[in-house]
């Protein structure tokens, strides 16, 4: 166990994109370091959304104690304001027991949000400006809905991809509500942190990336993501949910309901999922104070524990308080 000497509470963070492979690497690390893990996944907070989300399974769970995972119905419209709070409270309460708290995902605002003094905007909702512009949306297509944002908010038109309609749909909210881009908002955030940092990213080459993002999917889809999704259609999700827009969701959602093929279904989420990883990517190359690991070779991975523990120890052990 690392013990806490300053002021600030220490926060461990393994960020990266999808199937780079950051589950494996943060069991062996919460197990040498005494860490209870934190997932930073917007998705695996639903119960029930296990396949789709590579929720991580019962049994790996018994390796470290984990939290933010199967908290809410998939129906619940879980925001990155609420995670924010939530995650904040686990840690300060993980501390007082004595283990380090270790974030662990993918999504880039929900870590940041937390790693950092983060302040959203106390703006409303205008339901009315909503539904104006899903019927846009649905009467013009995506990418029409996107241009409207790069005319009143290039900079976030340029970190949200068009498919991302609902936080498209609020970017131009904020914009409607206030007259300032939420961009704008975004780039006056202090890059502080209520924390002792030590954040640690993995990549890898982009091509075997994809390999792997494809590999998982197909591994998804003969696990059974068609009849997850069926079920929780079934126990009454809305179609229009914020858990039925995540990836692995939208597009067997779409196929069900005929407008697809499941050939095209599965051809669509491996093309989303391949874009969604290199937006994490983009999104975690702005991040401050990353150490980057390449995992290109999956073969060396003992190697790439050690160089783990190596930013570890230098970043949090101080007068060989741990020893392993």
């Amino acid at each position: 166990m690392l013990s806490t000497r300053n002021a600030k509470p220490r926060l461990l963070a393994l960020i990266g994109p999808t199937a780079v492979g950051k589950t494996k690497l943060s069991l062996e690390i919460a197990e040498q370091f005494g860490c209870e893990i934190i997932s930073g996944d917007s998705m695996q907070v639903y119960r029930g959304m296990d396949i789709g989300t590579a929720k991580i399974t019962p049994e790996e769970r018994q390796r470290a104690v984990h939290h933010m995972i199967d908290i809410h119905e998939p129906g619940y419209p879980f925001s990155v304001a609420e995670f924010q709070q939530c995650v904040r409270e686990l840690v300060a309460e993980i501390t007082a027991r004595g283990k380090l708290p270790f974030l662990v995902g993918g999504t880039g605002l929900y870590v940041e949000s937390v790693c950092y003094e983060y302040q959203f905007l106390e703006v409303g909702a205008d339901e009315e400006f909503r539904q104006s512009q899903h019927l846009f949306a649905e009467e013009q297509g995506d990418e029409a809905l996107h241009r409207k944002l790069q005319e009143v908010d290039p900079g976030s038109a340029a970190k949200l991809h068009p498919n991302d309609r609902r936080r498209v749909i609020r970017a131009l909210e904020v914009y409607h509500l206030t007259g300032e881009p939420l961009s704008v908002h975004a780039a006056s955030q202090k890059k502080e942190s209520p924390y002792e940092l030590c954040i640690v990213g993995l990549t890898m080459d982009r091509q075997q990336l994809y390999s792997r993002i494809e590999e998982r999917i197909d591994i998804m889809m003969a696990e059974g993501l068609v009849d997850e999704v069926q079920r929780l259609l079934e126990s009454g999700v809305p179609r229009g949910s914020v858990a039925m827009q995540g990836l692995g969701y939208k597009e067997i959602v779409s196929y069900l309901d005929g407008e697809i093929t499941l050939d095209r279904a599965v051809e669509l989420l491996k093309r989303d999922t391949r874009h969604f990883a290199k937006r994490q990517l983009s999104w975690f190359r702005h991040m401050r104070d990353i150490q980057w690991i390449d995992v290109t070779e999956p073969s060396n991975f003992s190697r790439h524990l050690d160089k783990f523990r190596d930013i570890i120890t230098g970043k949090f052990v101080h007068d060989n308080e741990y020893n392993a």
